[in-house]
């Protein structure tokens, strides 16, 4: 017996829709939370077209550059989960198709990650393969650490208010990173390489933190909800405590040409489903936001630097990070999305993407989702003499 797959009521309304177009094909992503016992999936997302459109073969880069770009859209607890397909055509080709993209988007994620693999994370990701005139569905499975996995079948499931009772953290933690730069001249290359190493070292140090929930202490297997009734409303807010890190004198003195802090408050959020949640996998989730919303949002700077003439290596420039906005998605009960937004973009910007990425129009209430989470990027040169 393969993996069981819940899934949210609305996705099958979602996917009945594509197969209502009038397309050959049509690919996109599977959203949604693993446990040990089964995966719940929350939110379909159609790959966006392209505005030239290369015929009727399937442009397999595009899908996956738009798993990436949904991916640092998605809170702690939710991730990309699998892809599906949408055709007429039956067959070996399809399914070998669908092979390569779940491989290949896992790949693409799991490169920007910053946060280390835990024993026992779920490493199934799931295809799912619909006839567009039949309707016939078939859901198969794939272990993505695994290069040589065959296809398992996995049970999929379609079931109303899977999403109306998780459970919601929320953290607010305030950083302020300093990374020193080598003597050697400091290209932009050579800088972005050095603040993503420090940032490994900063997300072992989150890895290894205290969360208080609501003040207090959980063990490990703790079920959040025992007490609790039903389908009732449960919100935790987190503290992190932190130690600082273990560091020897002679690490602590050292030459630098120069350095680079980032400094701000960083608002993070996670969700776990209902089904006898457990401290750890609430904690994990959230320090895994934590990480990845900072790493994100330094990613996302640098890779705009690279586009502009501004370049980091203005010393004693300081910039801003792109802050985070977190739209509420309708039917999905507490379940959010977020969106990063540059100092020069207003709410219809960020509209406008999640429309094209998550394929959803964003509530108007869009903008009051802002969160005051400010992070700031100075480079510094030291005078040598």
């Amino acid at each position: 017996m393969g993996r069981g797959y819940i899934v949210e009521g609305a996705v099958e309304s979602y996917l009945s829709q594509l197969c209502e177009l009038k397309s050959t094909t049509l690919t996109g992503l599977l959203i949604g939370q693993s446990s040990a016992q089964r995966d719940y999936i929350v939110l379909a997302v159609r790959t966006p077209p392209k505005e030239v459109s290369s015929g009727d073969s399937l442009d397999k880069d595009w899908v996956i550059e738009h798993a990436r770009q949904v991916s640092r859209m998605l809170p702690g607890g939710l991730s990309v989960l699998g892809v599906f397909i949408i055709t007429e055509v039956d067959g070996k080709d399809t399914q070998t198709t669908l092979r390569q993209l779940v491989f290949s988007v896992e790949n693409l994620i799991s490169s920007e990650r910053f946060w280390s693999p835990a024993d026992d994370d779920v490493t199934d990701r799931v295809t799912l393969h619909i006839n567009s005139k039949t309707r016939k569905t078939m859901c198969r499975t794939f272990d993505v650490k695994d290069p040589k996995s065959m296809a398992k079948p996995a049970d999929w499931k379609y079931q109303s208010g899977v999403c109306s009772s998780w459970i919601t953290l929320s953290c607010c933690l305030h950083i302020n990173l300093y990374f020193p730069l080598p003597m050697r001249q400091n290209t932009p290359e050579t800088m972005e390489k050095c603040i993503k190493d420090e940032l490994h070292t900063w997300a072992q140090q989150i890895e290894s933190g205290v969360c208080l929930l609501d003040g207090k202490m959980f063990p490990d297997d703790a079920d959040l909800t025992t007490g609790q009734r039903r389908n009732a409303k449960q919100a935790y807010s987190v503290q992190l405590l932190i130690s600082p890190c273990d560091q020897r004198i002679g690490d602590v003195v050292q030459k630098c040409g120069g350095s680079v802090s980032i400094r701000g408050a960083v608002h993070s959020r996670a969700y776990v489903h209902s089904t006898k949640p457990k401290a750890k996998l609430a904690e994990k989730m959230l320090k895994r936001d934590i990480i990845s919303t900072v790493a994100s949002r330094v990613h996302m700077l640098l890779e705009e630097l690279a586009t502009t003439e501004e370049q980091i290596s203005n010393f004693g420039v300081e910039l801003c990070i792109p802050r985070r906005i977190f739209c509420p998605m309708k039917g999905r009960g507490p379940l959010s999305v977020c969106d990063y937004q540059f100092s020069d973009e207003g709410s219809s910007e960020a509209t406008e993407r999640l429309k094209e990425m998550l394929d959803f129009d964003a509530a108007k209430k869009t903008s009051t989702q802002v969160k005051k989470s400010h992070l700031k990027i100075l480079a510094q040169k030291f005078q040598t003499s």
